[in-house]
């Protein structure tokens, strides 16, 4: 997956979401990989109402919790019941954690939908807006690369060196693509 396209993927996603007449209130991001998709199509579709929950499952490559834990801070949803709620994310992987926002949601608001970039055929939860179904490795443009805390080593100026000026690969302990968040 490139950058561009998350803004096709998200554009689809918008246009499918309103010729399919659904007019979310509120576009929920689930972060951090449906914080980017969350922004885009709520900009298309011309929605500002935006919140974010924090979700913990996976811990590194192919390693996940248990179960997914919302982080704090929690959306109050007092005052939600004629709510309209798009869930975003970048990809419904086994579901897990999509299940738990909906779940979170249900009997707070008036309807909850679920909008990803990709959905796997394990996913416990169907998308109601999906741009591509998949069961292969996902790669990510925002992790595809190493946080910029986890590069280490450092130029002989004895600054630490960035990614840019490391040869591809160089100072990487896990492989750059990584199976996805649900």
């Amino acid at each position: 997956m490139t950058w561009d396209d998350i803004g096709a993927g998200s554009r689809h996603l918008a246009e499918t979401i309103h010729a399919g007449g659904y007019r979310p209130d509120i576009v929920l991001a689930i972060a951090r990989g449906g914080l980017l998709v969350a922004g885009a199509v709520g900009y298309a579709l011309g929605i500002k109402n935006t919140f974010t929950m924090s979700v913990e499952y996976y811990t590194g490559v192919d390693e996940r919790l248990d179960l997914p834990m919302l982080l704090p801070p929690i959306p109050d949803l007092v005052d939600f019941a004629e709510t309209r709620v798009l869930i975003a994310d970048d990809v419904a992987d086994t579901g897990a954690t999509l299940a738990l926002v909906k779940d979170f949601c249900a009997g707070r608001v008036a309807e909850v939908r679920c909008a990803v970039l990709y959905e796997k055929p394990r996913s416990e939860v169907k998308c109601e807006y999906v741009w591509r179904r998949t069961d292969r490795w996902i790669d990510f443009p925002w992790s595809a690369r190493e946080p910029v805390g986890a590069l280490g080593g450092s130029s002989p100026s004895g600054r630490e060196t960035t990614d840019s000026e490391r040869p591809a690969g160089a100072g990487r302990s896990k492989p750059s693509q990584r199976w996805l968040r649900s």
